[in-house]
């Protein structure tokens, strides 16, 4: 069993997958749409676990940051580090859009590609709209925005319909009243929200072993549904956007590595596990265990900044988003012929990194509409983006949710700053090596007389028992 729980954080294993669905994708379709499939149902189990282990850990998380040095500076910083770090990934995204102009050189072929795309899409893209309340009974609609995905006025509803931006105000503002009370008063309820917390981190920890499948069947669907032709259109934008991501992704890890005080090698070997999950799961929620881990017992940060930040930066802290708005808005004013000036490019970084935060909570298409808060600024079609990013959006991903992950730690690295360690191997290091390891050794010192007294004790004891023995055996 240890050695199947391996296989989700084996990097040799999971390109094996990739190599083997890319075959399966173009020879046995049948096969990679199962192994899809069974895909599907592993992202569906992670997101019903990472919802409620959401609000637990962000609970525990609270409760331990406030019992921290300066709490109140701590939770500033953090807020101010989430939009920085987003804001630098929108406008990176804009400085390597203006430098590299993808889509401004596309071929005859290419251009009548992407055209073909966006007549197929009808045209009706929708526009983005943001409405202040929904209507009661109604559901809100792919692409709107409504206030109440903030400030839920039903927070089980938030819950039954997985709005992540509800669920995280409510689970602040109720952690914070929790927070508020006594041990004593929160004794029971700490013992409940700890054996939830184990018993999601362990289901989180077991659907992880249907990781490789997943990988195998979304590689057979990418080959067997995406045509050629359009991967050859996007490739440009593709290899600018994998590019970006690797090169943030990087300056996230040596951040990290210069805060904890630790190699850079010896960095992403901590973070293995929670970057593979992030970078093939296609869920931002799927890591959070595992994060927590590694950033608390292997790097050293606190646990409880790790357990507050962790959550709310798999929901806020969407830099991979940011730097994916960007370039998308470069692609497109590129591909209409849109020539960018400076004051175009402040307006996309800007809005990529409002559209990150408009994204938060929602995955997939469902995060398409906020793309188009950048391309309505400059005027241009919204169903360009649409097709862009249903075409490439299984390659793009799992590093954008990389670089998201590696920007949580980076806040999570920064916060603890001035916190006691809490590598697990940290009190270890500075004990002398025993033979026994970390066991306490008893040492046992008589005096003579001492000895005396527990040796006629044990004289007379002895004695006791040979003549009860005889008396029995008369008898």
């Amino acid at each position: 069993m240890n050695t199947l729980r391996q296989l989700p954080n084996s990097a040799p294993v999971l390109v094996l997958c990739i190599v083997l669905g890319c075959v399966a994708g173009a020879f046995a379709e049948p096969l990679g749409e199962a192994a899809y499939a069974i895909g599907q149902v592993y992202v569906s189990l992670v997101t019903m676990a990472a919802v409620p282990l959401l609000v637990v850990a962000m609970f525990f998380g609270l409760r331990q940051l406030l019992a921290l040095p300066r709490p109140g500076l701590r939770i500033g910083t953090m807020l101010l580090l989430a939009i920085a770090l987003v804001a630098a990934g929108g406008f990176a995204g804009t400085a390597v859009g203006f430098a590299t102009a993808p889509g401004l050189h596309l071929s005859a072929a290419a251009h009548a590609q992407l055209g073909r795309l966006i007549l197929a899409s009808g045209g009706n893209a929708g526009e983005v709209r943001m409405t202040l309340f929904a209507q009661a009974g109604s559901g809100a609609t792919d692409g709107a925005f409504a206030l109440t995905d903030v400030v839920p006025d039903n927070f089980y509803g938030a819950l039954a319909s997985g709005r992540a931006l509800g669920i995280l105000t409510c689970t602040i503002l109720f952690g914070m009243a929790f927070a508020a009370l006594s041990s004593e008063q929160t004794k029971v309820l700490n013992g409940i929200f700890e054996s939830i917390y184990r018993t999601l981190e362990a289901l989180i920890d077991y659907a992880n072993l249907l990781l490789p499948v997943l990988v195998f069947g979304t590689a057979a669907h990418l080959v067997a549904h995406t045509p050629r032709e359009t991967l050859s259109a996007m490739s440009g934008f593709i290899s600018v956007f994998l590019a970006s991501a690797a090169a943030l992704s990087c300056v996230a890890l040596a951040a990290i590595a210069l805060r904890t005080r630790v190699s850079f090698v010896r960095t992403i070997g901590c973070l293995r596990a929670p970057m593979l999950v992030a970078l093939t799961s296609g869920t931002a929620t799927a890591a959070i265990p595992h994060t927590i881990e590694a950033m608390s017992a292997k790097l050293g940060c606190s646990r409880g900044v790790a357990e507050l930040v962790v959550p709310f930066g798999a929901v806020f802290v969407r830099a991979g988003s940011a730097l994916y708005f960007a370039l998308l808005a470069s692609f497109v004013a590129n591909l209409y012929g849109h020539f960018l000036d400076l004051g175009d490019c402040a307006m996309i970084g800007a809005a990529a990194t409002v559209a990150a935060f408009a994204s938060a909570g929602r995955n997939g298409i469902g995060g398409i509409a906020a793309a188009g808060i950048a391309l309505s600024l400059l005027r241009l079609p919204v169903e360009a983006a649409l097709v862009a990013f249903v075409a490439i959006d299984l390659i793009c991903d799992g590093p954008r949710n990389l670089l998201s992950l590696l920007s949580t730690c980076t806040v999570v690295a920064l916060v603890s700053a001035g916190v006691q360690t809490d590598r697990a191997t940290a009190t270890v290091a500075t004990q002398p090596a025993t033979r026994y390891g970390d066991s306490a050794i008893v040492r046992l010192a008589f005096t003579r007389g001492q000895l005396a007294v527990v040796a006629g004790c044990a004289l007379v004891a002895a004695s006791l028992i040979v003549v009860m023995g005889i008396g029995v055996g008369a008898r």
